[in-house]
């Protein structure tokens, strides 16, 4: 077997999407096998890194990419104008983005993959998710079938006191209104939902401070936490991180459940190190810790940190930090 064959079988499949398109040009062969759907639900299955972040500030009409390393990852339109209409993003998953649309009235959903631009809109639920939705996208890419799967999850405040939770299935192309609802007189931060280990958590206005929801009982429940800071998943845990003086600390859950409190251990990771991070009395804000990399808003620098490496890399990013990070996978995830 020839040295192309065997980086063809073995190699490819786990790398980014942008290098893949690289790829493309090394030869015909190359370019018919990275073009079908075989490869690209395998290379969905084994590429799972944060390759970057999809952006929008409030006053932004179209989002913005940053790249945590340009070279490897990136999209064809950061702006997303291959979708029928200006959107806000809300939320992804493996590879797939929320988007919602913009203006007034109903604002319809849409799934898709910037890499492909292939997207899907979604129906309408019979809920009033709200003008700012406490949504969460659920992809786990399986093994055994090819089919694209994927749950969209929103919390929204019931008529009486309380949240209850819409499920939308790609299986089955429908909305779903669990009979779970969550009695409580407090609010979601509607952008800090987390999937993991088949459990979604949002973080609330509230002493209670997180809330989960178990996606195969469809049970809710208010958790007691006194750590603070973003949710995220790593390494298939639920975390929370925040940056205190020179240190970033990483709390991570160490049980799942006892007498609603979710108890958790912590790390302390020194960015002092870094010429990047100026020591001041501003602690940031951290906008996102998953996988191994979290991001921190200091002042007007935006950096990110990588957790196994201890690296430290400045950030494209703009005075406005008021702005939605979400993470993406740069997949060839087909829709």
């Amino acid at each position: 077997m020839e040295l192309k064959d065997i980086i063809r079988e073995n190699v490819l499949r786990y790398l980014p999407a942008k290098s893949l398109r690289r790829c493309s040009c090394v030869c015909q062969d190359w370019k018919n096998y990275i073009s079908t759907p075989f490869f690209a639900h395998s290379q969905s299955n084994s590429f799972h890194q944060v390759s970057g972040f999809f952006c929008q500030s409030p006053s932004s009409i179209l989002p913005s990419f940053i790249s945590l390393d340009p070279t490897a990852y990136g999209v064809p339109d950061p702006s997303l104008r291959f979708l029928p209409e200006p959107v806000d993003i809300r939320c992804s998953s493996n590879g797939l983005l929320c988007c919602q649309a913009q203006g007034t009235g109903y604002k319809p959903y849409y799934i898709c993959n910037p890499v492909t631009q292939k997207w899907k809109k979604l129906p309408k639920p019979d809920a009033n998710h709200g003008s700012d939705p406490a949504l969460v996208l659920v992809f786990e890419p399986p093994l055994e079938k090819i089919v694209v799967e994927y749950r969209l999850i929103c919390a929204f405040q019931s008529d009486t006191v309380g949240y209850k939770f819409d499920i939308y299935s790609s299986a089955e192309g429908t909305w779903r209104t669990s009979r779970e609802i969550c009695i409580g007189n407090w609010q979601i931060f509607p952008h800090t939902g987390v999937y993991v280990n088949g459990v979604v958590y949002w973080r609330p206005r509230s002493k209670i401070r997180i809330l989960a929801f178990d996606l195969t009982s469809e049970r809710a429940t208010p958790f007691f936490s006194f750590v603070i800071g973003c949710l995220g998943n790593v390494n298939g845990k639920l975390c929370s991180a925040y940056r205190h003086g020179s240190n970033l600390l990483v709390f991570k859950q160490a049980n799942a459940f006892f007498n609603k409190v979710m108890k958790f251990g912590w790390k302390e990771f020194s960015l002092e190190d870094s010429g990047i991070v100026m020591l001041s009395e501003d602690d940031g804000r951290v906008l996102f810790v998953g996988g191994e990399t979290a991001v921190i808003y200091l002042e007007t620098t935006l950096i990110s940190y990588n957790m196994q490496t201890k690296n430290i890399k400045e950030l494209p990013t703009e005075a406005d930090d008021g702005r939605r990070m979400i993470p993406y996978v740069n997949s060839l995830v087909q829709l």
